[in-house]
């Protein structure tokens, strides 16, 4: 069928098929409709780019043969969600979205084995996307005066070497050093949470094979050497100094730095052109771009799977897919 066959609909169908982490259960009633429901919904969202309930819930009552499928995929047991529980569970969403995407990118690990004939390394970096709207100032933000209804107040300000002073959100990603670029672990956070103090919480989940943790400056500290060391993994990081180092690990360093850069930083050049404007996102609040941001990340991921079944070549960019669907 061609429904079988659109973009769009084999993501979603790959979400029956990935693993999920386990999760305590909660008191109470248990949920009527399972947490892989949303997963779907939130495919739709970001192939569609959608960024409220509402949108999703009026692009999937559209009358095509695609939006049929995938409003059967939604139901369970004749039973369809309500206004209320998509916007519940979607708001809940994010919270669980930093473990799912630890959970596929091991399982991606086991399955695709980007290891088997190079080193296994993992890079960890950050990238900054820009807040929706205008600017919270400092002195602003200080009196507590909110001078347009467009700041986005939950944001917060970084510096960037290469941007300078930018107000928006920070995502901390882990990927794969090799052949496939596999996220791993990803956060977000408002701009001003420093690096150093996130890369523990991606360390933590990164597979067991992983051995080298290669990082720039700012993951040069006590907080990340002992999460590496706790987990008996190598940190490779620039050292503090003025250049050139003369030390006798600065040529493996170099290497390392090299290799890290061909596969983070061209990792984040494909994620970030999704986003138009210079990487500003299109929502607004923390939970809303976590959504979308690490929705993203899990798009990406399922988007690399579906690649390596049908035996496409090359690396997996996230644009030409939200095209092609």
């Amino acid at each position: 069928m061609i429904l079988a066959e659109t973009l769009l609909v084999s993501l979603v169908r790959l979400v029956d098929r990935i693993p999920t982490p386990l999760a305590r259960r909660a008191r109470g009633r248990p949920a009527f409709y399972p947490d892989q429901l949303f997963l779907k919904a939130l495919v739709i969202m970001i192939v569609r780019h959608l960024h409220t309930p509402h949108e999703l819930r009026s692009v999937l009552e559209q009358p095509t043969p695609e939006m049929q499928a995938l409003r059967a995929m939604m139901t369970v047991a004749g039973r369809y969600p309500s206004r209320w529980t998509w916007e519940r569970r979607l708001k809940a969403l994010p919270a669980t979205l930093p473990a799912q995407i630890a959970c596929l990118g091991r399982w991606l690990v086991e399955l695709l084995r980007p290891w088997a004939r190079c080193g296994r390394a993992v890079a960890i970096d950050s990238t900054i996307l820009r807040a929706r709207g205008g600017v919270w100032h400092k002195k602003h933000r200080e009196k507590g005066e909110v001078p347009h209804t467009s700041i986005d107040t939950e944001a917060h300000w970084t510096k960037s070497g290469w941007h300078g002073w930018v107000y928006g959100w920070k995502l901390h990603v882990a990927c794969v050093v090799g052949a496939l670029w596999i996220p791993l672990a990803a956060v977000l956070t408002p701009a001003n949470a420093a690096d150093n103090e996130v890369a523990p919480h991606l360390i933590d989940e990164l597979p067991r094979e992983a051995r080298f943790v290669l990082g720039d400056i700012h993951y040069n500290a006590p907080d990340v050497q002992a999460a590496c060391d706790q987990s008996e993994r190598i940190l490779v990081v620039p050292q503090y100094g003025p250049y050139p180092h003369t030390d006798c690990g600065a040529k493996v360093r170099q290497i390392f730095h090299a290799l890290r850069s061909r596969s983070i930083e061209n990792f984040n050049e494909h994620f970030k052109g999704i986003f138009d404007g210079h990487a500003q996102v299109p929502t607004k609040g923390l939970v809303n771009t976590q959504r979308f941001a690490l929705g993203a990340i899990l798009v990406y991921q399922l988007a690399l799977l579906y690649r390596c079944q049908h035996d496409l070549p090359g690396c997996v960019g996230l644009k030409p897919f939200l095209k092609a669907a």
